[in-house]
């Protein structure tokens, strides 16, 4: 058991069967039909040659299979990594050079062992600083970028830049290289895949294809619009004409090796490695849970990040770059039927023969058409909507959604994403400084105790009783102090002040030095102090400091009990 645990492959081999393997081999070449272009191109937006695309397809897939707790989850090269990849990388290194590559391996090597380090410390709640609203916010904003990066390819103009105006600024520089064979053939990739994606299915269905295998195939498309465009520029010989063409790709699989880098190249990339990780693990922990939802299984956070930090670590040291979970692919994955991780396994075998067979027939494929692959891809990236849902349900979500999307598109996705996870924290501690604080009565003919500005309750003029619904800590510690002595200002009859504890989970030891302060405030005003319903973990905590020894009022089982003993009802 202890093994599965660090394994949990071992579980799932256990009762493999026949029937299974039928549908983890068919799921597996669809998906390999469509990791092919889509590792081309998500190489390609890394900055990286195409082949180093391949290498990260085939043993990441094999690590995460063996280490990683969803079923359905298919690792790789995916859009948002691939660009992260490119930024961090273009300060330290120009692009096609020795030291690039060195500094993409080095990346996927520290995003491994970063991603294992915080499964060992049991750090898969590290999601939960994160706002989905913020961090949805942000692949809006670089679904844009990785758009437009990838623009100049199906223009044939030059381009460059981290954020949207250096990238709209250099095109139009240089607008004057326009080719319109390379943007005939873009355009055309575009729209064919725009289209399969609304009426491949039907037309599946339409060759007697069950519904599900439709489904599964029309997810295959770009590797239609690949052997199409590649075959019209061979045979029309369209790289003379000025159409950029991918070249040579060179055959075979990966060295497997680990390089050393320098402690200066280390320290240039922590922190972009650590953001990639952050990122990376949040878009495959959401795929994840999602599809796991559907087949009522658990998908392990802290395991997760194993996972992925040993799929990492196995793209560094077959020379490729930080691979993450991706959406699109793990749909494909779920919907043709995958049913254990060998589907994975599988397709990086396809890869492997991709890489050792296919390379030299990808000799004249157009850049415009991996670069359409990639748009089309990324356009299920960009969703607004999440404005428009924030605006109508919380003002602060709103804004910090805003602001990241801004900040993103104007400074570049370092500055993004960074900014993402300081919003998300900013947030959470803006909500929890002003907690709800209720005033509560009793609801006559019962025991309950409900707010006085909802409901038609019995009070006391010489009672205030309060119901914090937070947890008290530093953040929120005088927020509530502060609340408690303006209620006691406007109302000179009060004795007594009962704060009802039943939604505090927690007091820190700052929540705490308020009480005491508060305790003594109120002793001086001839105000007693008691507390209700209080946890039996904050009680432990109340009962080993001394603070009940101090009390100057009573700590009560009920707030009912409370009310009947100060009052006498």
């Amino acid at each position: 058991m202890m093994l599965e645990r660090v394994i949990p492959a071992l579980g799932w081999l256990k009762g493999y069967n026949r029937g299974q393997f039928s549908q983890d081999a068919t799921a597996a070449f669809i998906v390999t039909m469509l990791l092919i272009p889509q590792s081309l191109g998500y190489a390609m937006l890394a900055g990286v040659p195409p082949e180093v695309g391949l290498y990260s397809s085939i043993l990441p897939l094999v690590l995460y299979a063996l280490f990683g707790t969803s079923t359905s989850l298919s690792v790789g090269p995916v859009a948002v990594a691939s660009l992260m990849t490119a930024t961090s990388l273009a300060v330290i290194a120009e692009q096609g050079t020795a030291s690039y590559l060195t500094g993409a391996i080095t990346l996927a090597m520290l995003s491994g062992i970063m991603l294992v380090a915080m499964g060992v410390m049991k750090l898969g709640m590290v999601t939960n600083l994160l706002s989905h609203s913020v961090i949805s916010g942000f692949i809006s904003a670089s679904g844009i970028i990785i758009a437009l990066s990838q623009l100049k390819h199906i223009l044939g103009v030059s381009a460059h830049g981290d954020n949207v105006v250096e990238l709209l600024v250099t095109m139009f520089e240089s607008i004057g290289q326009f080719k319109p064979v390379t943007f005939a053939i873009g355009a055309s990739v575009v729209v064919f895949l725009l289209l399969a994606r609304r009426y491949a299915k039907r037309v599946f269905l339409m060759l007697k294809a069950s519904p599900s295998a439709a489904g599964s195939l029309a997810k295959t498309a770009p590797i239609l619009g690949v052997a199409a465009s590649l075959a019209v520029v061979y045979f029309y010989d369209l790289q003379s004409h000025g159409v950029a063409i991918t070249g040579h790709i060179p055959a075979g699989l990966p060295t497997l090796g680990l390089t050393l880098p320098s402690i200066e190249l280390i320290k240039s990339l922590a922190l972009p490695a650590l953001m990639i990780s952050i990122i990376g693990y949040v878009e495959s922990i959401s795929v994840g849970k999602t599809l796991g939802a559907k087949r009522r299984e658990k998908v392990k956070p802290n395991q997760e990040l194993i996972g992925l930090g040993a799929a990492n670590i196995a793209s560094g040291v077959s020379g490729g770059f930080p691979v993450t979970g991706g959406f699109s692919r793990s749909v494909v994955n779920f919907d043709a039927g995958a049913v254990t991780q060998l589907a994975s396994v599988m397709t990086a075998l396809g890869i492997m023969i991709a890489s050792l067979l296919l390379t030299p027939m990808l000799y004249f494929l157009p850049k415009a058409t991996l670069a359409a692959t990639i748009i089309v891809a990324v356009s299920t990236l960009v969703d607004f909507s999440i404005l428009k849902k924030t605006w109508r349900f919380s003002r602060s979500d709103f804004y910090a959604v805003l602001a990241t999307i801004v900040i993103t598109l104007l400074m570049g996705v370092e500055v993004g994403v960074a900014s993402g996870v300081i919003l998300s924290i900013a947030l959470h501690l803006y909500r929890t400084s002003k907690p709800h604080v209720a005033e509560v009565g009793l609801i006559e003919g019962s025991e309950h105790f409900r707010n006085i500005k909802r409901y038609d309750v019995i009070t006391s003029p010489t009672l205030l009783c309060l119901r914090p619904d937070e947890s008290l800590f530093f953040a929120n510690a005088t927020f509530l102090e502060d609340y408690v002595i303006e209620a006691i200002s406007q109302r000179d009859a009060i004795k007594h002040v009962v704060i009802q504890c039943s939604a505090v989970n927690e007091i820190d030891y700052s929540a705490l030095e308020m009480l005491e302060a508060l305790n003594l405030q109120l002793k001086d005003l001839g105000i007693k102090l008691s507390f209700s319903e209080v946890k039996g973990p904050v009680m432990d905590h109340l009962e080993c400091s001394g603070f009940l020894q101090h009390l100057n009022g009573k700590v009560y089982l009920s707030q009912y009990q409370a009310f009947q003993d100060i009052t006498g009802q």
